[in-house]
């Protein structure tokens, strides 16, 4: 089994592999830049989500 036939066979794992590992060490780099990161202290964390379910509104009583 030559190069060629190891091409053929598994192109779309050696391709799939190689562009898998390349994304995971760009994102390694990009995770380990000290200038991209922030201090704790400049982090403003998004607020939480706040829900409200107000109670059913009531019907007047009927009069006769």
């Amino acid at each position: 089994m030559g190069l060629r036939d190891v091409w053929r066979s598994y192109k779309v794992l050696i391709v799939m592999g190689s562009s898998l590992g390349l994304i995971h060490l760009g994102w390694y780099t990009l995770k380990a830049n000290p200038l991209l990161r922030r201090e704790r202290d400049q982090h403003i964390p998004e607020p939480g989500i706040v829900a409200y379910v107000s109670p059913p509104a009531t019907t007047p009583a009927k009069t006769k």
